[in-house]
């Protein structure tokens, strides 16, 4: 077996992870373009297309772990090489109705990747999907996405576990050590690759979803109109705040058109059909202006976006509202609104500062803490390597509390154990 990191050791997002067998069957997991800048530039080395076509030739399938940006976004390039694409249903859903939904504004921008996702191949939770001489077996995880996996990867008698990227604080997290006992520890992992994300941070305890949603009702408590600015696609976000406006009896939670038929995703798979009460967004109302009045009467939440449309929705809303009742609420990365910061985005900015409203930030990671870094490195407890990815320095993992064992099996660079061959670019 070699593995191949060819994006991810040292840089957060854009990871690109290559399997390959003895006989020389090849898959990727994860195919994603490098996050933006501070000017919100996002260049990438693969948006030149020979670039990408030396990197994907001979490669017989991608593997998604999620929807984000980071970690899908080739895929028409892929596509038009005949390539297969693996995704879960749900995440496959989820784009597709992103790539509609931006497609109304620019059409020619996103028909491809539109039609290339639709011919995504769905990868089911437990089921292994054999490519060739390797065999791929997906596993659910708590992300700030919904349908996220972790896979088993195996060949040549070895077994690789990719997390993806993962926590143990989101609604779905507290499944997260039952499942790497269940289906995971007992194959007796050889080589784990592992995101490390939130190893640059310090030692503090993450703020779980729950406890999110409950500091959300005490916001709401206090203010009668409350905005949100999160992501559209995070699914245990939505379902934080959405838990936090149904707990006061008859506010409402208000959403755009998009927003809506999301969360009407949501509720069918993870509410209808598992029975997950906390993903029930059955009660969601979609704004429009005969809305208006009840909005008033009755107090509301509104996610928003940092768009035109949302700009003027907000400037109609904001002159029938009082101000000393109307709170803004902030629910994503901080490095974002932060000028000095190299995520920093300033339409996002500007959005955010668009009225003399009061803000409150909200907010927790849709990544692993060092803690639970720790706990899943001792669990698994591979037997050849641990290969950090989706980290700034890939070094740091020896910083984890785990045992001098594990410490020596972190690989940033080339190596060769076990008849594995780990190679880094």
């Amino acid at each position: 077996m070699k593995i191949t990191i060819h994006r991810g050791i040292n840089q957060i997002g854009g990871c690109i992870t290559e399997i390959q067998s003895s006989s020389g069957t090849k898959i990727f997991i994860d195919l994603g373009h490098n996050l933006p800048d501070a000017d919100g530039q996002a260049e990438d080395e693969y948006d030149v297309p020979e670039n990408l076509d030396r990197l994907i030739d001979g490669i017989s399938a991608v593997f998604y772990t999620h929807y984000h940006r980071d970690h899908i976004a080739f895929e028409a390039a892929v596509a038009k090489k005949g390539i297969d694409q693996y995704l879960g249903r749900q995440a496959k859903l989820v784009k597709l109705k992103f790539y509609a939904h931006m497609m109304s504004t620019d059409e020619e921008k996103y028909e491809a990747a539109f039609h290339a996702v639709s011919d995504f191949k769905e990868y089911q939770l437990n089921k292994t999907v054999s490519v060739g001489d390797i065999k791929i077996t997906p596993q659910e995880v708590s992300h700030s996405t919904a349908d996220a996996c972790m896979f088993v990867i195996e060949c040549d008698g070895k077994k690789v576990l990719h997390t993806g990227d993962f926590r143990d604080h989101g609604y779905l997290g507290k499944y997260l050590y039952g499942t790497l006992r269940r289906f995971v520890v007992k194959r007796k992992i050889d080589v784990l690759i592992t995101e490390g994300t939130m190893l640059s941070g310090g030692d503090e305890r993450m703020m779980s979803e729950k406890e999110l949603q409950d500091k959300a009702f005490e916001l709401i408590s206090r203010y009668k109109y409350a905005f949100v600015l999160c992501s559209s696609t995070d699914i245990d976000r939505l379902a934080s705040f959405c838990q936090a406006t149904t707990r006061h009896q008859d506010r409402l939670f208000i959403t755009d058109g998009y927003q809506h038929k999301l969360l009407e995703l949501f509720t069918e798979y993870y509410f209808l059909k598992r029975n997950i009460s906390v993903y029930d967004f059955s009660k969601v109302h979609e704004y429009e202006e005969s809305i208006i009045p009840d909005m008033i009467e009755y107090g509301f939440t509104m996610p928003v976006r940092p768009s035109a449309k949302f700009k003027e929705q907000l400037d109609n809303l904001m002159a029938l509202l009082p101000k000393e009742e109307t709170v803004f609420i902030y629910s994503q990365f901080m490095g974002y609104i932060l000028a000095d910061n190299k995520a920093y985005n300033a339409n996002t900015d500007k959005f955010v500062h668009s009225h003399d409203w009061t803000q409150e930030y909200l907010h927790t990671s849709g990544h692993a803490s060092r803690e639970t870094l720790a706990q899943v490195c001792n669990l698994v407890n591979p037997h050849t390597a641990i290969i950090p990815i989706h980290t700034e320095k890939g070094s740091d993992f020896t910083s984890l509390d785990i045992p001098e064992e594990l410490k020596n099996k972190v690989v940033t660079s080339d190596t060769i154990a076990d008849d594995i061959e780990i190679k880094v670019r």
